[in-house]
């Protein structure tokens, strides 16, 4: 039983850490490629910062969706272990 919690509670902190990676690349990555765009086409910053702006909401919903899946994991299924 206690292997059991202590692998939710890695299965928690591997899915926070896991879904923060991605995006945190993703992010910086996209915002390198626009900031590049806004240096090449200084007249289309407009339409890039909100493009950027959009894929940025996106990916950070990913790094939620990894917390929420950890908060699971540690506040509904983690007491169910208990009784």
């Amino acid at each position: 039983m206690e292997i059991a919690i202590a692998g939710s509670v890695i299965a928690a902190g591997l899915a926070v850490g896991l879904a923060a990676i991605g995006p945190g690349i993703g992010q910086g990555n996209a915002a390198s490629s626009a900031v590049e765009g806004i240096a090449r086409q200084p007249e289309a910053e407009g339409k890039i910062r909100g493009t950027l702006l959009l894929s940025l909401a996106f990916m950070e919903t990913l790094t939620i969706y990894g917390l929420v899946v950890s908060l699971i994991l540690l506040f509904v299924i983690l007491p169910g272990f208990k009784g």
